[in-house]
């Protein structure tokens, strides 16, 4: 129980996909400057990210390995990843049509996510069995939503202050974005020293 706490804390602190591995920036930067649409957004990767892991793990799992064809995992992935991003387009459509306007091109931007590539690979790579890789996917994809919500909060605060003219816009963004990763430097070993006790 420990080891999938550690596990989860992990990927949602101190290995956050986007403030420390830079995997997934393009949504982070496009869709965090209202609140709403990035919690939907972080909300619909992290279920894009379990989805994709309980497809692709068995897949790699009981049909890629036994035949050895693991050099192949990226290609399956990624067409696994973009169906289950044409199935959660649809149900957004259909149920949520008001999440589904707001979140317009980045939507369909899910499929080429790499952080939701990086996960399913990484949790392979890590040796995980098929609990600690749902555990590790729900971890990152918390991880993805938090990065998300805090970085929408920044951002607010951002359009209300006046920049210098050369840092408006996109400058002040990244800036701004660093200073929250360093942030997120600070959780490392925290998690691993707490769980020790």
């Amino acid at each position: 129980m420990r080891e999938l706490i550690l596990i989860l804390m992990t990927g949602v602190l101190v290995n956050n996909y986007v403030l420390q591995q830079f995997l997934g920036i393009c949504p982070f930067l496009g869709v965090s400057k209202r609140f709403d649409q990035a919690s939907g957004m972080g909300i619909a990767v992290t279920f894009v990210m379990l989805c994709a892991t309980a497809v692709t793990y068995p897949i790699y799992e009981y049909a890629l390995k036994p035949a050895g064809l693991e050099y192949l995992q990226t290609i399956v992935f990624i067409l696994v990843i973009a169906a289950l991003v044409q199935f959660v387009e649809i149900m957004l459509k259909r149920f949520i049509p008001a999440l589904y306007k707001s979140l317009g091109v980045y939507l369909p931007l899910i499929t080429t996510n790499c952080a939701v590539l990086g996960v399913t690979i990484n949790n392979i790579t890590a040796g995980f069995n098929f609990l600690e890789s749902m555990v590790s996917s729900l971890g990152v994809g918390l991880g993805f939503l938090l990065a998300m919500v805090l970085f929408a909060g920044v951002r607010s605060r951002i359009e209300r202050s006046r920049a210098p003219k050369y840092f408006q816009g996109l400058p002040i963004t990244l800036i701004s974005a660093s200073i929250v990763a360093l942030a997120f430097y600070g959780f490392a070993g925290v998690v691993e020293n707490i769980l020790k006790v």
